[in-house]
């Protein structure tokens, strides 16, 4: 990747401002459900605090009103993670680009403090270039290390790179684009691609790119539930999305036009609500209930599943297979994971529901490589350029020039 990578400059007395990614699923009592991400932070900010770097951290979390402080969206919890894991004190520095930016000037080598919430400022997802600048004057250098933001032209991912003296690319920025190259350049055949989750308009394109780059499309979710549909197969009160069913239709043409037609699911587990006192029921596909909803695929097809993947040589998995977080519901979520987790292949998975499933079910490190990214893990694989690494490369361009 042609760009300026962290691991090249001496950062010892430096002002750096390192954008990471801690944008960690909170429940209702503000407490951190899964703090993968923020683990996946540390060693980065090990290697700028040794380093003997003046180290300011800036993050989302949420989607809070820009230009509100709103304590639900704090960077308060993960302040108190990253506390516990470097182990050190870290403050959060509310207002930090106001009257409160004057102690950042104090900062001593070594030190390292939390910028609260970056979209709590107007402009940020508009990459609004003043606000960019006011950014790239904190810093000396600037540190993109957040790849799960990395398809977001937003002030803190892609403006402040434009504007601070050095831009270059975090370890983990890095590593992130090594590993999913790997898995789209040259890959191991056959390629298998697992894509779950709710909603299938938000994968149309990686759909169609699926289709196209690898042997084998396996489907989960709300995302089947609409291609079921779209064959004409009744999936009762099932979370689906009839404005796309067209579109649906376009993507199993597709997949029997490339000889690779999408096995969709033959028996399904069902409820008739989501929750955990829901009693499951095994059905058959053509013949579900009309106020029934599928939740989790069923047995016979979790078997079809992981025999494809169990033949794989590369495989790459974005999403649940039903909703994994209810017991009874999270069998086939289970049993494509543990296929995967047993398979031989390179095997790349990347999403949040993706890493919590990987987590509960404890196969962590029999996954070849975990992404910290959702959307920015998409786009990649389906030949996108993300900003935040453009601005990179063009930022390393002007240095070789």
């Amino acid at each position: 990747m042609p760009v300026l990578h962290m691991a090249d400059i001496n950062l010892a007395g430096k002002r750096v401002l390192l954008r990471a990614d801690l944008n960690v699923p909170l429940n209702a009592h503000g407490e951190i459900i899964d703090d993968t991400r923020i683990r996946a932070s540390v060693d980065t900010l090990r290697k700028v605090i040794e380093a003997g770097a003046k180290v300011m951290v800036m993050s989302h979390l949420g989607r809070p009103h820009e230009g509100m402080y709103d304590e639900r969206y704090s960077l308060s919890p993960v302040a108190k993670r990253l506390s516990q894991l470097l182990p050190r004190e870290i403050p959060v520095i509310r207002d930090w680009l106001g009257t409160n930016g004057v102690q950042l000037g104090s900062l001593n080598d070594a030190d390292i403090v939390i910028l609260e919430n970056v979209r709590f400022n107007v402009g940020e997802k508009q990459d609004d270039e003043g606000l960019s600048r006011r950014m790239a004057a904190l810093c000396d250098v600037f540190i993109m290390d957040a790849f799960a933001s990395a398809h977001r032209a937003q002030a803190s991912t892609h403006g402040v790179a434009r504007f601070a003296p050095i831009a270059c690319a975090g370890p983990l920025l890095v590593n992130e684009i090594e590993a999913l190259s790997k898995a789209i350049q040259n890959p191991a055949h056959p390629i298998v691609a697992l894509v779950g989750g709710a909603k299938i308009s938000t994968k149309l394109e990686v759909l169609m790119q699926f289709i196209a780059k690898t042997d084998q499309l396996l489907v989960g979710g709300g995302i089947a539930n609409t291609l079921m549909l779209a064959e004409g197969m009744s999936i009762g009160k099932s979370l689906c999305e009839p404005n796309l069913l067209a579109d649906a239709k376009k993507i199993l043409k597709r997949a029997r036009t490339q000889g690779t037609p999408i096995p969709l699911p033959t028996d399904v587990i069902t409820a008739d609500q989501i929750s955990d006192h829901a009693i499951p029921q095994l059905s058959q596909s053509n013949s579900i209930l009309p106020n029934s909803m599928i939740l989790d695929i069923g047995p016979k097809t979790a078997r079809h599943y992981a025999d494809i993947l169990q033949r794989a040589r590369t495989i790459i998995w974005n999403g649940p297979v039903g909703v994994f977080q209810i017991a009874a519901f999270s069998h086939g979520t289970e049993a494509i994971g543990r296929a995967i987790a047993a398979s031989n292949a390179y095997s790349l998975a990347g999403g949040g529901d993706t890493v919590t499933a990987i987590h509960k079910l404890n196969i962590a490190d029999q996954i070849s490589y975990i992404s910290t990214g959702g959307g920015a893990f998409l786009e990649f694989l389906e030949g996108k350029t993300l900003p935040a690494i453009e601005i990179l490369q063009k930022r390393y361009s002007e240095i070789e020039s």
